[in-house]
């Protein structure tokens, strides 16, 4: 155990090193890397891939990972095959499924999204550097087959597909999620910023981006737009991103539906948790008793919840939501206790 410990604590140096001394005039492995991943996905801007690299080295460390495998009986007596089936929409969204495989002493069989499969291989190849017993229990496939359990993620169509396929093994099958800020109208500037990060941060894509807003009847949205206005108003010389505000606004505008904007990001009242790229939902709550009611019902369809409010059940503060400890599990689904009864 400890051997597999040490392995990815010298990874996240690793990664961090990396990321202080990137240079494109010279490029190793990892700069390559990183470019090819820029021309193959346009939502990966660099800024985008250092901040999933940041959030996984920030957690691999000794102390982090110790608090998080003391918990568990393992590594597992019988190692299986694992299929991995990543998602795309965020660099590195699978890491921690790769991770827990690896520390569950299972081997991980992968099958990358074309939309991200330069980054972790790389990482899977610093990781075999440091521990050569690795090189047997990590495998790169296009097809999966001989695997014994599955982890997937994907939408909610891949997961009828998914299901299909893969429902006879053991599996976590993840489908699509949101996720949501309760706002209390009492939020300092800088609160309000932080939020930012939560629903602007890789383009919104990712299940842990916030997408809907629940705010006080007569909120003051210039409050919120002002907060966010400085640090996030580039986002919209994107192209992806501005192409996706345009239509939206153009869609919404023919139908004479009532839109709050500020350039770069269009608010619109709906009940749905989940809105399109440069678009948020907001409802208006009476009070936060029934948010929490509200929430409870929602709770297979939302990932996590952020708000400064203490009043709010299971509550992330302000920028967080894309920053989960090794713990905090993706749909509330404990993975390695899944790895340990496989």
């Amino acid at each position: 155990m400890t051997q597999i410990i040490d392995s990815f604590v010298l990874l996240g140096n690793k990664v961090k090193d990396k990321i202080n001394q990137f240079n494109l005039d010279n490029p190793s492995a990892f700069e390559k890397a990183v470019v090819q991943s820029q021309q193959e996905n346009g939502w990966f801007t660099r800024e985008n891939i250092f901040d999933a690299l940041t959030a996984i080295a920030d957690n691999l460390t000794e102390e982090k990972l110790q608090k998080w495998l003391s918990a568990y009986e393992i590594p597992v007596k019988e190692p299986k095959n694992v299929g991995l089936i990543m998602a795309g929409n965020i660099p590195l969204v699978g890491f921690h499924d790769f991770l827990s495989v690896l520390v569950s002493g299972h081997r991980a069989v992968v099958k990358l999204s074309s939309s991200d499969k330069r980054l972790l291989p790389l990482l899977a190849q610093w990781l075999i550097e440091f521990d050569g017993t690795l090189k047997e229990k990590i495998i790169f496939t296009d097809k999966l087959s001989e695997i014994e359990a599955v982890i997937a993620t994907g939408s909610n169509n891949s997961a009828r597909y998914f299901e299909a396929y893969f429902g006879k093994y053991p599996h976590i099958i993840r489908k699509n999620r949101n996720s949501v800020a309760i706002l209390s109208g009492n939020e300092s500037q800088d609160e309000l910023a932080a939020l930012g990060k939560d629903i602007f941060s890789y383009f919104g894509l990712g299940c842990r981006n916030v997408s809907k807003l629940y705010v006080p009847e007569n909120y003051d949205f210039d409050q919120f737009f002002k907060a966010i206005y400085d640090p996030f108003k580039d986002i919209i010389y994107h192209n992806k991103y501005a192409n996706n505000y345009d239509y939206n606004k153009a869609i919404h505008l023919l139908d004479r539906v009532p839109l709050l904007e500020n350039g770069f990001v269009l608010l619109k009242e709906d009940v749905s948790l989940h809105s399109p790229v440069a678009m948020l939902h907001y409802e208006y709550y009476q009070s936060t008793d029934a948010v929490n009611n509200q929430l409870s019902m929602l709770q297979d369809k939302i990932q996590c919840i952020v708000s400064e409010d203490e009043t709010i059940e299971n509550a992330l503060p302000f920028g967080k939501a894309q920053k989960p400890e090794l713990w905090d599990y993706a749909d509330n689904v404990d993975t390695l206790e899944f790895l340990k009864s496989v």
